[in-house]
């Protein structure tokens, strides 16, 4: 029986990070869970492809923009299941037994991990506490908490759209109360609030939901994330 797995990652210029959280992916190799791996690359000029080379992944290119590059690493994934993972997230030890879990009993149900962010403070524990207090209430977590998803649902649902930002929110709207938390940990980068501020960047960000939920174009929403005003 072949492992259930496609796991599809977005990249660009993600060199950096991108070690880390390919590192933590070791656990489900050892647990034979990982089918595959998919970096679907955005035009990185760095040394993002060659990681993804090294690792073993097949490398999908094509234009820059989360919702295109998620929905092309998903429509070549093989696996019954995928699990889309943020370039700058690492899973949190113990995440197999997590997905195992989820697998086994939540077949019609999609997934997301708690998240945490690598950085020390109460902001960090504010910002992500804030996080997954809205991915409960409302059903909307982030990318970067991770979406585990079965291929029949994620097909079923029409997949990520071609859209530049919020792809995941439109994702999870789309999925309505078919969205679980999993008993595991996603810890992501904390560098655009440590840049930005806490509290500035985590209201910049609530902005751009409230935005995009009233109807605002993503397009337009993604150039003011590009300038640093939300996202």
């Amino acid at each position: 029986m072949r492992a259930p797995v496609s796991i599809v990652i977005p990249t660009l210029n993600a060199a950096e990070s991108l070690p880390a959280t390919l590192g933590c992916l070791g656990e489900g190799l050892e647990a034979g869970l990982i089918r595959e791996l998919i970096l679907s690359d955005g035009g990185s000029s760095d040394g993002t492809t060659g990681l993804g080379d090294a690792a073993g992944a097949l490398v999908v290119s094509g234009p820059a923009g989360r919702g295109g590059q998620l929905r092309r690493g998903a429509d070549q994934a093989e696996g019954d299941w995928l699990l889309f993972l943020h370039a700058d997230t690492c899973l949190g030890d113990g995440w197999t037994a997590a997905l195992l879990a989820h697998l086994r009993d939540r077949d019609g149900q999609a997934g997301y991990f708690r998240l945490g962010f690598r950085a020390s403070g109460l902001a960090p524990r504010i910002v992500a506490g804030w996080a997954n207090w809205r991915s409960r209430a409302f059903g909307l977590p982030y990318g970067d908490q991770g979406l585990l998803i079965s291929r029949s649902l994620y097909d079923s649902v029409g997949g990520f759209p071609d859209i530049p930002l919020m792809e995941d929110v439109a994702l999870a709207q789309k999925l309505g109360g078919r969205l679980v938390a999993l008993d595991a940990r996603a810890w992501t980068s904390a560098e655009r609030y440590q840049r930005d501020g806490w509290l500035r960047r985590g209201g910049r960000n609530l902005v751009t939901l409230t935005r995009y939920l009233l109807g605002a174009d993503p397009a337009r929403l993604r150039r003011g994330y590009e300038r640093g005003g939300g996202g």
